[in-house]
């Protein structure tokens, strides 16, 4: 084709910000000299990084990938991969011309010691934020424009994805399936490339090299602190390992429960029922006479953040039994920009709704948001123990799926939960009767709600339990 050249390329820019006043930090970060050409060899062509400007007010990365089709053939034959429906098609296509799984894996060689956040002679940049702009001329996104969009925005980017015309003579042949992608945002490089290094793959659908369960452990790796709170995170999954649902299955098993499970549920729901769960909640606390809450089992802190505005509540905190999802949660509740006041009516620990612990005692309210389906039948007396007998608040409120409303999630084939961490899934009946007898052994009454849209002969998706203390009698 006149004209053109089988090049893939990629540019990311830096500019100051108050963290990093000197744009050439990114070359630092990324260990590639702003004065050299550097080339490496792929398994099928060649990448090459270097600076088109370095100075203290602008620095730009420039990332070229020459593909050689003929190797990217062989390699997938190698692979025992059969060809396309017409003869030329595995030659004459878009790999050599637009960002796929093979940018990833140049990003991945070209800049390996960066994405693991490693900087031996400035390691104080690692963790800065610098002003970046990524540009990718041509990036297939299936024809749906606004895909990139989706993947990318959740993660604090701000995109611009403009379709490229078939032929810009012809405007009436309309749009390929490609966009010029524009990323801008305050990130540190480490992020800025993991999150590249995931999605493109995620934007093309196609990897050019077999995906196992190496993958599923790089995903995990890689967008561990991120996949399972993004809004998308089933798309990403399921794309990036080539829509093998055992290895799906296995990354999902390995993230937050209660993050991956509001992610998966089909169908959607606007809002999600993930928001209805947290607004229910909220709504029943703000009605009970509570004035000190503790979130058993809170995750990313959402409900704590839908009750911080309410000054009624003089006292929140957040408990998990996981550190990461406890340092997502400081972030969500902006922890670092609490005044003293603030940090002493909100705080977070780390602790199991399972074992014993004395901090949980003294609060007025206890919430268990879709947490006891999580834990093993055996385990769950001790749930009741430290709940309904160590910490013995006055309400306890706990939410859990309604095994009955399955039938109505097309794509959850008969005897399967809604999340593979699921250790059960009550019906309405088992709940209601586990509840019942939960409150008659320990003093307490017990009251029922569905989250969620209502179902006349199955309920609601989600089923919620408020548990009240009964006065003791003399």
């Amino acid at each position: 084709m006149p004209g053109y050249i089988r090049l893939v390329l990629l540019t990311l820019t830096s500019t100051p910000t108050s963290q990093t006043p000197d744009a050439t930090a990114l070359s630092y970060l990324l260990h590639k000299h702003p004065d050299r050409v550097q080339s490496f060899d792929l398994a099928i062509g060649t990448a090459t990084v270097l600076y088109p400007e370095s100075s203290a007010e602008k620095t730009t990365v420039a990332v070229i990938v020459d593909v050689d089709p003929i190797e990217l053939v062989q390699s997938r034959y190698r692979r025992g991969k059969s060809g396309d429906n017409f003869s030329l098609g595995e030659y004459v296509n878009d790999r050599p011309y637009a960002a796929s799984s093979i940018l990833s894996v140049a990003l991945s060689k070209l800049f390996r010691t960066a994405l693991t956040g490693t900087c031996k002679s400035h390691p104080e940049l690692v963790g800065a934020e610098l002003a970046l702009t990524v540009s990718i001329p041509v990036v297939p996104c299936g024809g749906d424009a606004d895909l990139p969009r989706r993947l990318f925005e959740p993660l604090g980017w701000d995109v611009t994805a403009i379709p490229v015309q078939l032929d810009p003579h012809l405007p009436t042949w309309g749009n390929s399936d490609f966009v010029s992608l524009t990323l801008t945002g305050e990130h540190t490089v480490q992020s800025a490339l993991r999150h590249l290094y995931v999605l493109l793959p995620v934007l093309d659908d196609v990897k050019h090299y077999w995906v196992g369960p190496d993958e599923a452990d790089k995903l995990i790796r890689v967008a561990g602190e991120w996949l399972a709170s993004h809004p998308d995170s089933a798309l990403i999954m399921s794309r990036y390992l080539a829509r093998r649902r055992d290895l799906v299955e296995s990354v999902v098993d390995r993230l937050i429960p209660e993050q991956a499970e509001a992610q998966i549920e089909v169908p959607r729901l606007d809002p999600p029922l993930a928001r209805l769960r947290v607004d229910a909640v909220s709504a029943t606390l703000q009605r009970l006479p509570v004035r000190t809450i503790v979130d058993i089992g809170c995750g990313e802190g959402k409900l704590i953040e839908a009750l911080m505005p309410h000054a009624r509540f003089d006292k929140l905190v957040g408990v998990d039994v996981s550190a990461r999802e406890l340092t997502r949660a400081q972030r969500r509740l902006k922890f670092t920009e609490m005044s003293d006041v603030q940090r002493e009516r909100v705080s977070l620990m780390q602790s199991s709704a399972t074992y014993r612990d004395a901090r949980m005692k003294g609060f007025d309210a206890a919430v268990l948001m879709e947490v006891i389906e999580h834990v093993d039948a055996a385990r769950l007396p001790a749930l009741v123990r430290s709940v309904f007998v160590d910490a013995a608040p006055q309400y306890v409120l706990m939410t859990t799926p309604n095994a009955d409303y399955n039938v109505l999630y097309p794509a959850l084939a008969e005897g399967e939960f809604r999340h593979p961490d699921h250790r059960f899934e009550f019906s309405r009946t088992q709940f209601g009767d586990w509840a019942t007898e939960t409150a008659r052994a320990h003093g307490y009454s017990v009251e029922f709600e569905f989250v969620g849209a209502i179902d006349p002969a199955l309920g609601g998706p989600t089923q919620m339990a408020i548990f009240t203390k009964e006065a003791r009698t003399s």
